[in-house]
């Protein structure tokens, strides 16, 4: 029998489940989607030399032809590439529950963009590439797997801190679409600081489209806290942006100091080391959800409305 506390985790569970199920709207979770991935990262730790020739065959675009084979064989016995396949199997065993949040993800994606064509997904190790730990091209979707084994993992130790905290699962889909948004979200048609806060604010609608069981924590790639932060300082990072006139402004740090990853946004005042970075991104996107709420357009619509004609039709306001 179970015990009272067990009865309860379990009450608790199922309801979580039927709560995650009622967010994803029938026409969606019935898509049909044919979802391929191939494991090639552990095709490769499971070859021995003598079998290089075929894998090389089978998967010619991992296997540069400036490369001698030696290379190859010498990864595969390399003991640090072993610990690090050994991690990868730990942290994403199976597969399986992964497999279905990014199936889940392309049904999403297929509703909004029914011409879109899902593409072959490709598990890797990349040597911790982190700053291409999401490859999508026409037809493959190349997933760096071993950037996404916790910001704690002794693979990450010389990694700055606001980066390594990003490269965990929970991320995952969440870089997936950052990449695909560059395929469906026009550039930038100015320098100004506005164009650019609006761009990234398109970015992350787009995530409030296609992962809505997410947090928006996940999607800007914050913590709780620092989404928090951010939620309960808006107001005064909006009057900051608009008493030093920013908006407007073509100031090439102003990406460095608010869009970009950072460990803190720079406002050059006390609260900088409180404050998370990429926070020009957070008040694009709430001037991107203002300008959704107030005018009858669809998203796709929506992607296409230069910057400065969304900010004036989104009447922002921030929260205080």
């Amino acid at each position: 029998m179970l015990r009272s506390g067990n009865l309860i985790l379990l009450l608790l569970l199922l309801i979580c489940s039927c709560n995650n199920e009622q967010k994803i709207p029938s026409e969606i979770a019935n898509i049909p989607i044919d979802l391929n991935i191939i494991r090639f990262d552990q095709e490769f730790a499971a070859a021995s030399p003598d079998q290089l020739p075929a894998l090389k065959e089978k998967y010619p675009y991992f296997f540069p032809l400036q490369y001698p084979d030696s290379v190859w064989v010498a990864k595969m016995q390399d003991s640090l590439q072993l610990e690090l396949r050994s991690a990868v199997d730990s942290a994403f065993t199976g597969f399986e529950d992964d497999s279905q949040d990014l199936e889940l993800l392309f049904k999403h994606i297929t509703y909004y963009f029914p011409a879109y064509k899902v593409p072959t997904i490709i598990t890797v190790t990349s040597d911790v590439d982190y700053q291409n730990r999401i490859i999508l091209a026409d037809t493959l979707l190349l997933i760096g797997v071993d950037n996404y084994l916790g910001k704690d993992h002794r693979f990450y130790g010389g990694i700055e801190r606001y980066i390594a905290k990003g490269l965990d699962k929970m991320y995952l889909e969440s870089d997936i679409v950052s990449a695909f948004s560059k395929q469906v979200l026009p550039n930038p048609t100015d320098r100004t600081f506005l164009s650019q806060l609006i761009y990234y604010g398109k970015e992350l609608y787009l995530k409030d489209l296609v992962l809505p069981w997410q947090t928006d924590a996940q999607k800007i790639g914050y913590t709780q806290d620092e989404i928090e932060w951010a939620q309960a300082n808006e107001e005064q990072i909006w009057r900051y942006f608009i008493e030093r006139e920013l908006l407007y402004s073509t100031d090439n740090m102003l990406g460095p100091r608010f869009l970009d990853p950072a460990p803190f946004s720079k406002f050059r005042l006390e609260l900088d080391n409180e404050s998370p970075g990429r926070l020009g991104r957070y008040m694009g996107w709430q001037i991107v959800k203002a300008f959704m709420e107030k005018n009858d357009v669809s998203p796709q619509e929506m992607f296409n409305v230069p910057a400065e004609m969304i900010f004036q039709k989104s009447n922002y306001k921030p929260k205080k």
